[in-house]
C-alpha cells in the first residue's frame, strides 16, 4: 500500500512541478518583455535579467496554489485515463487512501510555500526592488518612480531607494501643521541608520511661515523616526511580497499611527492561510477527477483547472476590497473562498461515492 501511495505522490508532485516550471517561465518571459521599455543608459539589459532572477522566488510562491490545482488534475487525471485508479480501487485501495497519497506530498509543498513566503521570497524581492530603484534613480541622486511613500504622524516621507535596509537614498520629508498647512519641506541625498536614528547627509531644509521661507543647508542631520530598518524593509515591497511576521508588526505600527491597515492585514491572512488554500484547491482537483472530469481529455482538465483557479483568486481579490468598504474583518475575505472550495470538494467526492 505504501508503494501505491508513493506511486500516486510521484505522479502528482511531478505534474505540479512541471506546471509550476511552465507557468513561472511564461511569467518571466512576459516580465522580460515589459522590462524592455525601461532600458536606458543606467538600467541595462543585464540589470533587468538580474532583477528578474531575484524575483523568481516571489513568482514561484505566487503560482504554487494554481500549479497545485492544475498539476493535481494532470497527474491524477493521467492515472484515471489509464484506468490505474480503477484498478487500485478494485484491489481494495480506497478513495480515502488515494486522497492520502495525494495530500502527503501536497502538504510538504504547502509547508515549503510557507517557508518560501516567510524567509526567502521577501528577502529576494526586497533586494530586487532596491537594485532596480538604485539603477533607475542613479544611486539615489535623482527622483525614482520606484520609490516608496510613508506617513508618520503629520509628516509624509518619500524615499527614492533603499539599499540593504540600513542605507536610504533621496529622502524627501513634508511636515504639515494642525491646520493642514505645509510647515517644512526637506530633502536629503542619503541616510544611514546608526545608534537608533537616521544620520542624513547633504540636507536641504525649507521652512514656511507667514513671513516667508527660510532655507538651511546642512552637511549632516540626525533624524529620529519610528521608521526603523525592519519597518523600512516592509514598505519597500508590495504587501503580498512581505513576510508574515513583517505584515503583522507593520499592521500594528500603522494602527498606532492612526492609519488604516486593512491592506496589510488582508495580505497577512492571505499568506498565513495559503497552505489551507493549497489543500482546498487540491481537494477540489481530486473531486473533479472522481466526478465531472473523470473521462475528459488532459487539455480539458487543464482548462478547467485554470478557470477554477482564476475564479478562486478573483473571489479573494474581490472580497478583499469589499472587507474595507463594508467593514468586515479581512480574515473573512480570505477564509470564505477556502471554506466554499473545501465544501464543494467534499460534496463532489461524496456524490461520486
Amino acid at each position: 500500500m505504501l508503494r501505491l501511495e508513493w506511486y500516486i505522490a510521484r505522479h502528482v508532485i511531478g505534474a505540479i512541478l512541471a506546471v509550476l516550471l511552465v507557468v513561472v517561465g511564461l511569467d518571466l518571459v512576459s516580465a522580460l518583455l515589459d522590462q524592455l521599455d525601461a532600458l536606458d543608459d543606467r538600467y541595462s539589459f543585464l540589470d533587468s535579467l538580474w532583477y528578474l532572477t531575484l524575483t523568481i522566488p516571489r513568482r514561484v510562491y505566487e503560482f504554487i496554489p494554481l500549479s497545485s490545482l492544475v498539476g493535481c488534475l494532470i497527474g491524477l487525471g493521467m492515472l484515471a485515463t489509464h484506468s490505474e485508479l480503477t484498478v487500485m480501487r478494485a484491489a481494495g485501495f480506497s478513495t480515502r487512501r488515494i486522497l492520502l497519497g495525494v495530500f502527503k506530498p501536497v502538504m510538504l509543498l504547502a509547508l515549503f510555500a510557507l517557508v518560501l513566503g516567510q524567509f526567502i521570497a521577501p528577502f529576494t524581492e526586497q533586494q530586487a526592488q532596491s537594485y532596480r530603484a538604485l539603477a533607475e534613480s542613479g544611486n539615489g541622486t535623482m527622483g525614482s518612480r520606484y520609490g516608496v511613500w510613508h506617513r508618520e504622524g503629520r509628516s509624509f516621507i518619500h524615499i527614492n531607494a533603499v539599499e540593504g535596509g540600513r542605507v536610504i537614498h533621496g529622502i524627501t520629508r513634508y511636515r504639515f501643521g494642525e491646520d493642514h498647512q505645509l510647515e517644512q519641506a526637506s530633502y536629503a541625498l542619503k541616510g544611514r541608520y546608526r545608534d537608533g536614528q537616521w544620520q542624513l547627509e547633504q540636507v536641504r531644509n525649507t521652512r514656511f511661515s507667514e513671513q516667508g521661507t527660510q532655507i538651511d543647508n546642512l552637511a549632516e542631520e540626525s533624524w529620529q523616526s519610528g521608521l526603523t530598518p525592519d519597518l523600512l524593509s516592509v514598505i519597500v515591497v508590495e504587501p503580498l511580497d512581505l513576510p508574515i511576521s513583517g505584515l503583522w508588526s507593520y499592521s500594528r505600527y500603522l494602527q498606532e499611527q492612526g492609519v488604516n491597515a486593512d491592506t496589510y492585514l488582508l495580505a497577512f491572512w492571505s499568506k498565513l492561510l495559503q497552505p489551507l488554500a493549497i489543500l482546498a484547491l487540491v481537494l477540489i482537483g481530486v473531486s473533479f477527477i472522481f466526478g465531472p472530469l473523470r473521462s475528459v481529455t488532459v487539455g480539458q482538465r487543464v482548462i478547467a483547472g485554470v478557470i477554477f483557479g482564476l475564479i478562486f483568486k478573483f473571489a479573494q481579490d474581490l472580497l478583499g476590497p469589499a472587507s474595507t468598504v463594508f467593514g468586515f474583518p479581512p480574515m473573512i475575505a480570505v477564509i470564505v473562498p477556502i471554506l466554499l472550495c473545501t465544501a464543494a470538494g467534499l460534496w463532489l467526492l461524496r456524490r461520486a461515492g
